[in-house]
């Protein structure tokens, strides 16, 4: 199934992203560690420079997320007790996921076949990051992205009922 980019989603504790092919036959797990992947819009340039291209298209990556103005690269820690977390943040209401990032998200054989010959070189280094939902939460283009210090053992948290 191709990737669709869509302006809003839903980010639920154990399974990822809501109507992302990677939840949608899997039970909650919340110690999987790629619930969700993303990666730098910045990156997007590099890799169709590699490439020889003008431009790549985010969904042709297969990540789940574009961000800008963040280092998703800087976030992963090799302190096994330093955990880094990404908050999307509703910038009215001040709520929104909580996601912690569990490790590089690196390319796979896939890109050859989405990016054509080099594809898989071309996103060394540049494939972004994985991460695990936290705090459910609603994820739209626009909402406040930042860097969160997580706490040593922060449990995984539902959203409360309405």
């Amino acid at each position: 199934m191709p990737a669709v980019a869509v302006d809003e989603t839903t980010a639920i504790v154990g399974l990822g992203l809501l109507g992302d092919r990677g939840s949608l036959a899997k039970l909650p797990n919340p110690s999987r560690k790629r619930q969700v992947t993303l990666i730098q819009r910045e990156h997007l340039a590099v890799v169709a420079a590699v490439l020889g291209r003008s431009s790549v298209d985010a969904t042709m990556l297969r990540r789940n997320l574009v961000v800008s103005g963040l280092n998703l690269m800087a976030l992963r820690s090799p302190l096994r007790d330093l955990r880094m977390g990404v908050e999307i943040l509703d910038p009215r209401s001040g709520e929104g996921a909580l996601l912690e990032v569990s490790g590089p998200c690196e390319p796979c054989s896939a890109m050859e076949a989405a990016l054509g010959s080099g594809g898989y070189n071309a996103m060394r280094g540049h494939g972004g990051v994985t991460a695990r939902v936290l705090r459910d939460g609603p994820v739209k283009v626009g909402m406040t992205v930042r860097v969160k210090l997580l706490a040593p053992h922060e449990p995984p948290s539902p959203a409360p009922s309405a």
